[in-house]
């Protein structure tokens, strides 16, 4: 592998990263206008392994939209990034495959409180987790003229707790 290809590699997997940092933010903050944007124009998403729906981006977007209303709160940790690059002989192609562990827990509303505990877990007027979920995401990821983009993401949730 030439330095030039080793540069590129490093550049793909930063921006096949952000990508998936970017989904995870999205979904967290609400920005749900963004949520289509991340993806291919024939992007899917199948949250079916969590008990969820599974179509083109822009309807299961919708859908989030409206099933995130019941958490207010929320935060995905992706972590475990495996990243696998399409391999042209020793050049890489236009397609990825990323699968990643996540923990996310939600709160179906958020207590205040004032004074200095008000943010401190565990502390009165703090948000605690109603339901926490784990598993794993599997992206396919295309490049793009404008980068790299979701092509499917698909869900398997290992474990959820609830209170």
């Amino acid at each position: 592998m030439t330095q030039r290809v080793a540069l590129a590699t490093v550049m793909d997997r930063l921006a096949i990263d952000a990508v998936i940092t970017g989904y995870a933010v999205t979904v967290d903050d609400g920005a749900w206008s963004d949520y289509g944007a991340l993806f291919t124009p024939d992007g899917r998403a199948d949250y079916r392994g969590a008990g969820g729906m599974e179509g083109p981006a822009d309807e299961v977007g919708r859908w989030l939209e409206e099933t995130m209303r019941l958490f207010p709160v929320r935060q995905h940790l992706i972590v475990n990034r495996r990243i696998d690059l399409e391999d042209l002989g020793g050049y890489t192609g236009d397609w990825a495959e990323v699968r990643a562990d996540y923990l996310n827990p939600m709160c179906l509303a958020r207590r205040t409180a004032s004074g200095p505990d008000a943010d401190t877990p565990g502390k009165a007027g703090a948000a605690t987790p109603d339901f926490v979920t784990g598993g794993r995401y599997t992206f396919v990821l295309h490049r793009a003229e404008a980068g790299w983009l979701i092509r499917t993401v698909t869900v398997h949730e290992k474990w959820r707790r609830t209170p």
